[in-house]
C-alpha cells in the first residue's frame, strides 16, 4: 500500500498569554486507479488558542482522548494502534466534532501533570434512515458501527521522572438509536464506554510501553457487507506492549503483542461467545538514514486460528502480512 500524508502546523502569538494554533493533515493513497472512490481524505484538521498557564482549547477533527494512551504503543514501523482503536469510532482514535481542553503541568503546578477534558458531538451516516436522516456529518457508507451519540472524555497522564510515564483515560457516549436497535451482531445498550490504562518507559535509547483497555458496546469487528457476520462487541478486554531500542547507527528494532478479546459475542444466533478478534505478534525494524530519509520493514504473525469458522464468517483476516516502506518526511 502506497500513501503520501501532507499537512500544516503552526502557531501564532497573539499576546503575551494568548497563543493561536492549528494544524491540518491529509492522506492520499497512491494505490488506487483515478475512478476509485474514497482514494483521500483529511486525517486532521482543528484549530485553538493556548491560554498561557491555563491550558489550550481547540475544536475539530482530532484525536479522541483515549488515544493519549494508546499512543504510547502504537509506535510500530507500519502495523499496531489496533486493539481496540479505529478511526471514527467514537474518541479512541481520529474523530469528528471534538472539542478538547488540555493542561499541561497542571496550572504550572505539578511539573509532568497533565489532563485533558473532551466533548464529541453526534455523528450519524448521511442517511441514517426514511424517517430520521441523521446528522449528515459522517460519510462512512451506511455502517452505522462508525456513528457516535454525545460523548464526554477525560484523559491524565503522568511524568514520574526517570523516563518513567503512567497515564489513563475515560470515555463514554451516547449511542444512536440505529445502533441501540440493530440487534444481531450490534451490541444493544444506549451507552457505549471505554476506559484504558497504560505505562511508558523512554530513556537510555529504550523504549518499553503497555496498556490495558476495555470497552462497551463499542468496538467493531470483522465486515458487515452482504455475506459476513461482523459487528459491535458487546465487551471487549485489550493488551499491547512493545519494546524498541535506538541504535546510535541509526537502525530501531521493534518487537510487539497485540490482542482484543470479544466477549459475549451474538454468532449463529447464540449469544455469548468469547472470541479473540485481534492477535498477533510484530517484529519490525526502522533505519533512519538522517533526519528526513527512513526505510522500514514490519512482519505481522497473525494468532488468530484459521481453522476457526467465526473469522471466514466475520470477515476477519488470519494471514501473517509484511510490509516494506520509505519515508521522507519534509
Amino acid at each position: 500500500m502506497g500513501s503520501m500524508r501532507i499537512g500544516f502546523k503552526g502557531e501564532t502569538q497573539i499576546n503575551d498569554q494568548l497563543t493561536g494554533y492549528g494544524q491540518w493533515e491529509y492522506n492520499v493513497q497512491a494505490n488506487t486507479t483515478e475512478g476509485e472512490g474514497a482514494n483521500s481524505w483529511t486525517r486532521l484538521a482543528f484549530a485553538g488558542l493556548k491560554f498561557g498557564d491555563y491550558g489550550s482549547f481547540d475544536y475539530g477533527r482530532n484525536y479522541g482522548v483515549l488515544y493519549d494512551v494508546e499512543g504510547w504503543t502504537d509506535m510500530l514501523p507500519e502495523f499496531g494502534g489496533d486493539s481496540y482503536t479505529y478511526a471514527d469510532n467514537y474518541m479512541t482514535g481520529r474523530a469528528n466534532g471534538v472539542a478538547t481542553y488540555r493542561n499541561t503541568d497542571f496550572f504550572g503546578l505539578v511539573e509532568g501533570l497533565n489532563f485533558a477534558l473532551q466533548y464529541q458531538g453526534k455523528n450519524e451516516s448521511q442517511s441514517a434512515d426514511d424517517v430520521n436522516i441523521g446528522t449528515n456529518n459522517r460519510n462512512n457508507g451506511d455502517d452505522i458501527r462508525y456513528d457516535n451519540g454525545d460523548g464526554f472524555g477525560i484523559s491524565t497522564t503522568y511524568d514520574i521522572g526517570m523516563g518513567f510515564s503512567a497515564g489513563a483515560a475515560y470515555t463514554t457516549s451516547d449511542r444512536t438509536n440505529e445502533q441501540v436497535n440493530a440487534g444481531g451482531t450490534i451490541a444493544g445498550g444506549d451507552k457505549a464506554d471505554a476506559w484504558t490504562a497504560g505505562l511508558k518507559y523512554d530513556a537510555n535509547n529504550i523504549y518499553l510501553a503497555t496498556m490495558y483497555s476495555e470497552t462497551r458496546n463499542m468496538t467493531p469487528y470483522g465486515k458487515t457487507d452482504a455475506g459476513y457476520a461482523g459487528g459491535v462487541a458487546n465487551k471487549t478486554q485489550n493488551f499491547e506492549v512493545t519494546a524498541q531500542y535506538q541504535f546510535d547507527f541509526g537502525l530501531r528494532p521493534a518487537v510487539s503483542f497485540l490482542m482484543s478479546k470479544g466477549k459475549d459475542l451474538t454468532y449463529n444466533n447464540v449469544n455469548g461467545d468469547d472470541k479473540d478478534l485481534v492477535k498477533y505478534a510484530d517484529v519490525g525494524a526502522t533505519y533512519y538514514f538522517n533526519k528526513n530519509f527512513s526505510t522500514y520493514v514490519d512482519y505481522k504473525i497473525n494468532l488468530l486460528d484459521d481453522d476457526d469458522q467465526f473469522y471466514k464468517d466475520a470477515g476477519i483476516s488470519t494471514d501473517d502480512i509484511v510490509a516494506l516502506g520509505l519515508v521522507y518526511q519534509f
